[in-house]
């Protein structure tokens, strides 16, 4: 599925790439739990650049960074790489704002996760 018709990764997967490098990352370094936490992050904005065409079943690696980190906003920037190319073949932006599930809101990020999100600060 994730090859278009033209053989290669079409281009609104790499926002499910995106996505689930972060996700992993908030679950595993941020202690975050998708499904009972309180607060969670929406994606209010997104962008992806296209460098080269990867195509399934080529392996992938990702790269993530966060340039920015508010009360309860988070910008990210990922990268999409062949395995072992030091040369992204997309790479964007996203935005999180973190969200109180009841009142649909948002709300502070929570302590264990921006102190994930500041390791991963860049300078």
């Amino acid at each position: 599925m994730d090859n278009d018709v033209y053989g290669h990764i079409n281009n609104v997967t790499y926002y499910s790439y995106f996505d689930s490098a972060i996700n992993r990352y908030l679950i595993e370094d941020g202690g975050l739990d998708i499904h009972n936490a309180p607060i969670v992050g929406y994606i209010v904005s997104s962008n992806c650049q296209f460098r080269k065409p990867v195509a399934y079943p080529e392996a992938i690696e990702s790269g993530l960074r966060v340039v920015k980190i508010g009360r309860s906003s988070v910008t990210y920037e990922v990268g999409i790489f062949r395995a072992g190319d030091p040369e992204a073949a997309a790479f964007g932006q996203v935005v999180h704002v973190f969200v109180d599930r009841k009142e649909n809101a948002s709300a502070p990020i929570p302590g264990e996760i921006r102190a994930a999100l500041e390791r991963i600060l860049a300078n």
